[in-house]
């Protein structure tokens, strides 16, 4: 049962936060501390978001071969996605039918699915094949078993899964996205890299700080910093299921740059760089010549769970120069990570304070404030 004074708290929180996001822009502040705090709020997201919308689990250039597959979570669902022997993308409850042990663990590929705890095993469309000395039981019929589907859906070669049967499909939701960034062929980028991490911060304030360029010349002063000229930056207004903003530059890389046979792009489009948030929690710095991305996952208040990876577009994976290109890239970006690690790990432990107090955002903030206002919108729901 829940407890009245956590209710009324929470309740408190969410209309502080509507409030907040009725200002107009020119007036918005950042979100309450609470948002960032309370473990009340954090289940009320889980209801009213992480249930319910889609979310990026990894690129569908990973799994290129019947039985490939990865694992992820969605709330307290893990689930596996894998191509099946059609070279179907599928997505089902990683769940044993048995006595519920997690069946698959990270990334790999496998004919069958086998539980590591009695050896009951499932072919790639989730049907139960075999139960070791399960006929002697005369109520057991193995045809009955069927691992549960999860919807599962590729946009822009993206894997998306969702828990919610009356979601609209990511297409739809995604269509005027897929209108701005069309000419960079995103679909056919190649993921070279891929890692997983856990920080010790708030899932918002690691998706607002990938939203904004504000802190740029501060927090990353001894990489990116001296480069990011913040008057050439556009914050356009946001969408319903993301947000967006762009930066034109000559990139210091030839790979952030448009490669001489992208016939794709023309004019200023071969030097600019789309900086995506995809509600909730996929995050994409796409560029001419290559990507990366984060896909965020709550562990609690205090944690969060980055899926991070990146890679190159089509003309760049087989031009000789790549990979060293690559190779300077991932360095520099594992360098802004660490920057971003302690500042937002400095933020979650500042919104703790009793005195924190959030203060008006910068007309660079602009995606900050949609962000908040999507978030609004849904927990306000529920």
């Amino acid at each position: 049962m829940a407890d009245p004074a956590s209710t009324i708290a929470v309740h408190t929180l969410v209309d502080a936060l509507r409030s907040n996001c009725e200002r107009p822009f020119s007036d918005a502040h950042a979100m309450p501390p609470g948002v960032y705090t309370s473990a009340e709020f954090l289940s009320l997201e889980e209801r009213a978001i992480f249930a319910r919308e889609w979310q990026c689990v990894g690129r569908a250039s990973a799994l290129q071969a019947p039985g490939d597959y990865l694992t992820a979570q969605i709330g307290a669902q893990p689930i596996v996605v894998l191509r099946d022997e059609q070279m179907q993308l599928k997505a089902m409850s990683n769940v044993c039918l048995h006595r519920m042990s997690v069946l698959l663990e990270g990334r790999g590929n496998v004919r069958r699915i086998v539980c590591p705890y009695h050896a009951w095993n499932y072919s790639l469309d989730g049907a139960l094949k075999g139960a070791p000395l399960m006929e002697r039981q005369a109520g057991f019929c193995k045809e009955s078993y069927m691992l549960p589907a999860v919807r599962c859906e590729e946009w822009q070669g993206w894997i998306y899964v969702t828990l919610d049967d009356n979601a609209p499909p990511v297409q739809q939701q995604l269509a005027e996205l897929s209108e701005l960034i069309g000419a960079y062929g995103m679909a056919d980028y190649i993921e070279t890299f891929y890692e997983e991490h856990v920080w010790d911060t708030n899932w918002k304030i690691l998706a607002e700080n990938f939203m904004e360029s504000y802190h740029l010349p501060m927090l990353h002063r001894a990489t990116v910093g001296p480069h990011s000229k913040l008057e050439e930056m556009e914050c356009p207004p946001g969408y319903p299921a993301f947000n967006y903003h762009w930066i034109t530059k000559e990139a210091s890389l030839p790979i952030g740059n448009a490669h001489p046979d992208n016939t794709r792009l023309t004019g200023h489009w071969r030097k600019t760089t789309a900086l995506l948030a995809i509600y909730p929690t996929h995050l994409v710095t796409l560029t001419p010549g290559y990507f990366w991305y984060l896909a965020l996952q709550p562990r609690g208040v205090g944690h969060v769970h980055i899926r991070f990876g990146g890679g190159l577009a089509p003309e760049f994976i087989s031009d000789p120069e790549a990979n060293a290109h690559m190779t300077t890239l991932k360095k520099l970006l594992d360098e802004v990570n660490a920057e971003d690690k302690r500042g937002v790990q400095a933020v979650f432990r500042g919104v703790h304070a009793p005195l924190a107090k959030p203060g008006h955002l910068s007309h660079l903030e602009r995606p900050n404030y949609d962000f908040a206002r999507y978030l609004a919108a849904k927990v306000a729901q529920h």
